[in-house]
C-alpha cells in the first residue's frame, strides 16, 4: 500500500503535465523545456538573472520560460516592458503571489498583492493623496533629517573601526518608516538594540520571502506547505500585527486634540476610517520592501563611488559646493545635487534592487507583439536586461553617472529604458519618499565622512558580484572604515 501511494506521488507531476499542459497556440517562443523539469536546469552554473538576460538575447523581447510546471512571460526589453505596463496595463495588471505569501486577512488589504479591485484603487489614492503627498513628506522632513543625523553620530563614533554599511543604514530607514508610520523609533543606535524586535522580524520575512519554493514551481503542491514556508511567514507577520497593534491602541487612547497633531500614516490611516487589518497589511508593506530596496541602493551606490575615486571626488566637489564643509545635508539641497542623483541613477541601472519588478499576472488572454499570453499566465519585467541593453546604454557594464546629466530620463516611469521602480497602475507607491531618503542618506555619508575599505585594500580590487535574493545585493556585503572629516 505504502509503495502504491509513493508511485501515485511520483506520477502526480507528469498526470498534471499531460492534462493541464497548455493547448494555447501562438505563445511567447523561449527555450526548450523539459517535462516535469521545465527550464529549471537552464544554465544551473549561473544567477537567475543572468541566466535568464542571456536567454533573453537568444529568444527575444518576449520570452516563455517555464519553472516546474509555472509558465513564466519575461519582458525583457524597454519596447516588451512597455507592452506589459502601458499599452495593455489592465489586462496584464494582476499580481502572482508567491505561496509563502498567500495569507488571509492579508492579501485583499494590500496595495503590493491584491487584485486592482475598487478597494485597492480606495488604498492605492489614499496612499497617494496623503500618505505620500508633497503636504506630508514636507510635514515630516526634519524629523528624516534628524534620523540621518542619528546615523552620521553612531558612524562618527566607530571612526576607524570596520563596520557593515547596511547594518546602519538599514536601521535608518526603519526608524525614518517608524517616523513616517507611527512617529517612533525602532531601531536604537546607543545600546545596539533592535527596539521592538523589528528589524529581526523584517530581516526574516524578507528572507522567507526570498526562499525558493517548490509550491511556485509545482502548484498543486501549495496547499502542503512542504517546507514550512507560509507558516512561518504568518507566524512573523502575527507578532509583526501584535507590535503595531499595541501603538494603534495606544494611539486610540490619546486625547482628540493631541491625536490630532501627529502627521503621520497611522492618523491619516484613523482619520479615514481603516480598521486594524487594513492597518496592519499597509504597515507591513511600508516596512518590509522598502526598508530593503533602499538600503541595498545605497550600498551599491556607495561601493561603486569608492571604487570610482574620480566620480567621488565629483560628488564630494558638489557637496562642498552646495550643501558648504561643515555643514548638515538637508532635504532642501537635494535638487541642486545633480551630479548625486545623477550617481543614484546609474546605481539603480546597473544594480536594480528588484532585478525582475514584482511578478504580473494576466487577468485576461491578450496579445502581446504578436503573442497570445494566456490568463492566469506570471509575466516578469527584466528591469536588470533592460538596464543593461547595448542598444540603449553605450557601454553599459560602465559605471557612468555621466550619462544621466542633461538627460530628462526619471524614476517616474514615461521612459521604459529606465524603470527602477515599475510603471503604469503597478509603480511603487513609495518613489516620492525614496526619491527624497536616498540621496539624503547617502550625501550625507559622503559629506560627513571619508570612506577607507579593510586591510587597506585598494578601491579598484574591491569586489562588486552580486547575488539574488529578495533584493539584488552585493556579495560580498561592503564593510568599510569610516573617518570623520575634519
Amino acid at each position: 500500500m505504502d509503495a502504491l501511494l509513493l508511485l501515485l506521488l511520483l506520477l502526480l507531476p507528469v498526470i498534471f503535465f499531460l492534462v493541464l499542459r497548455p493547448s494555447h497556440k501562438n505563445l511567447p517562443p523561449g527555450p526548450f523545456a523539459w517535462p516535469i523539469m521545465g527550464n529549471v536546469n537552464a544554465k544551473l552554473n549561473k544567477a537567475p538573472h543572468i541566466a535568464l538576460t542571456e536567454l533573453g538575447r537568444t529568444h527575444g523581447p518576449l520570452m516563455l520560460v517555464r519553472f516546474g510546471l509555472q509558465p513564466i512571460v519575461m519582458a525583457n526589453t524597454h519596447e516588451a516592458a512597455m507592452q506589459v505596463l502601458k499599452t495593455h496595463d489592465r489586462a496584464l495588471s494582476g499580481r502572482y503571489i508567491p505561496h509563502s505569501l498567500r495569507m488571509k486577512n492579508h492579501i485583499q488589504h494590500s496595495l503590493v498583492w491584491a487584485d486592482c479591485t475598487e478597494n485597492w484603487k480606495a488604498l492605492r489614492r489614499v496612499s497617494r493623496v496623503e500618505l505620500f503627498s508633497t503636504k506630508m513628506l514636507d510635514a515630516q522632513m526634519r524629523s528624516r533629517e534628524e534620523k540621518v543625523s542619528e546615523l552620521v553620530n553612531f558612524l562618527s563614533r566607530k571612526e576607524g573601526e570596520v563596520v557593515k554599511l547596511t547594518d546602519g543604514v538599514f536601521g535608518t530607514l526603519l526608524n525614518i518608516l517608524g517616523h513616517v508610520v507611527f512617529s517612533k523609533d525602532v531601531f536604537n543606535f546607543n545600546d545596539k538594540g533592535d527596539k521592538v524586535g523589528m528589524q529581526r522580524l523584517i530581516r526574516e520575512l524578507l528572507v522567507i520571502g526570498a526562499s525558493p519554493n517548490l509550491a511556485d514551481f509545482y502548484p498543486f503542491l501549495g496547499g502542503l506547505d512542504f517546507q514550512g514556508l507560509n507558516r512561518a511567514c504568518v507566524e512573523r507577520v502575527k507578532q509583526c500585527n501584535a507590535m503595531w497593534e499595541s501603538f494603534v491602541e495606544e494611539r486610540r487612547g490619546m486625547k482628540k486634540e493631541e491625536a490630532e497633531k501627529m502627521h503621520d500614516f497611522l492618523q491619516v490611516l484613523l482619520n479615514n476610517g481603516f480598521n486594524d487589518a487594513q492597518i496592519n497589511a499597509m504597515f507591513l508593506e511600508t516596512f518590509g520592501p522598502g526598508s530593503e530596496t533602499s538600503s541595498t541602493t545605497i550600498e551599491w551606490a556607495m561601493a561603486e563611488l569608492i571604487k570610482h575615486p574620480p566620480i567621488m571626488a565629483k560628488v564630494v566637489e558638489e557637496l562642498n559646493e552646495q550643501v558648504g564643509r561643515g555643514n548638515s545635508v538637508k532635504e532642501s539641497h537635494i535638487p541642486q545635487l545633480v551630479y548625486l542623483q545623477a550617481c543614484i541613477k546609474e546605481t539603480m541601472r546597473l544594480h536594480p534592487a528588484a532585478p525582475f519588478l514584482l511578478p504580473h499576472r494576466a487577468v485576461e488572454t491578450c496579445e502581446v507583439m504578436g503573442y497570445t499570453i494566456p490568463k492566469d499566465y506570471e509575466i516578469l519585467v527584466n528591469a536588470y536586461a533592460i538596464g543593461r541593453d547595448p542598444r540603449t546604454w553605450k557601454d553599459p557594464l560602465t559605471f557612468n553617472p555621466d550619462r544621466f546629466l542633461n538627460s530628462d530620463m526619471d524614476y517616474n516611469g514615461n521612459q521604459f529604458q529606465f524603470i527602477p521602480f515599475g510603471a503604469g497602475r503597478r509603480i511603487c507607491v513609495g518613489l516620492p519618499l525614496a526619491s527624497r531618503t536616498i540621496p539624503l542618506i547617502l550625501g550625507s555619508l559622503i559629506h560627513c565622512f571619508e570612506w577607507n575599505l579593510p586591510g587597506g585594500v585598494p578601491p579598484e580590487e574591491l569586489l562588486m558580484n552580486d547575488k539574488l535574493s529578495l533584493t539584488l545585493g552585493k556579495d560580498p556585503p561592503l564593510f568599510v572604515c569610516p573617518k570623520v572629516k575634519t
